[in-house]
């Protein structure tokens, strides 16, 4: 579904990555997991053409997305829950929820596709009318992440979405990711949190200071004593 090939980024003339390659199959949870700054970020923003690369290739189904700004990607079918959520926060919930449909010209889809969203998250159907702001940091998660869901994707990307939850919450948003893996939507987690990750993920990468220093079966990861040391605390 997705090929990442050598992939190299610069920040001025500091790189960021360092040659990254990586793939994720139809259907499937990949992770990648490291300490800030190694990199994890700047893939994402790569992938949805927020930062362009300074070398290697991304092929989503079989299509290339060199020099395709961020709105030819989405319109691919590649969504995009940033870190922080980066929500509309004046505007209601349903505001923006709409806000993810922008692409859609169809009333008629986007009205179908609210509903299949308020199926999966009820809680954000009772506050539509409520401003985004005001949300408990659980909900403002699944506002960001319902909002990229509202453009049917087949790919969702995903940007630290514990970060600043609780670890009730942080379970929650697990059990999310996977019923959004369960709806046919592939899924790319970035999370610090690599218990999480390596959890709900069948396949992960670990990241340190751009390069991918290990790889493999999420299970088999949990179980290295790298990792238990490194990632988990352990």
């Amino acid at each position: 579904m997705l090929e990442v090939r050598d992939l190299r980024v610069h920040y001025g003339t500091v790189e960021a990555l360092k040659g990254v390659s990586f793939h994720l199959d139809a259907g499937e949870i990949i992770s990648l997991i490291g300490a800030n700054g190694a990199g994890k970020s700047t893939i994402l923003r790569t992938l949805t053409g927020l930062v362009q690369p300074s070398a290697g290739t991304i092929t989503f189904e079989n299509s290339s997305l060199a020099g395709l700004l961020p709105h030819q990607i989405i319109r691919l079918g590649i969504g995009h829950v940033p870190e922080g959520r980066r929500l509309f926060p004046k505007m209601t919930v349903l505001e923006n929820l709409k806000m993810g449909a922008y692409l859609q010209r169809s009333k008629t889809a986007v009205a179908a596709t609210l509903e299949r969203i308020y199926e999966h998250f009820p809680i954000l159907q009772e506050r539509g009318q409520q401003r985004a702001g005001l949300l408990s940091g659980g909900e403002q998660q699944m506002l960001a992440t319902a909002r990229a869901l509202m453009n049917r994707p087949r790919l969702l990307m995903l940007d630290e979405p514990s970060i600043g939850l609780s670890p009730l919450m942080t379970a929650e948003i697990g059990k999310i990711v996977q019923q959004i893996n369960a709806m046919g939507v592939s899924v790319i987690l970035v999370e610090q949190n690599a218990m999480l990750a390596l959890t709900i993920a069948q396949r992960s990468y670990v990241l340190e200071t751009g390069h991918i220093v290990m790889q493999g079966e999420a299970q088999a990861l949990l179980q290295d004593e790298g990792v238990k040391k490194a990632y988990l605390g352990l």
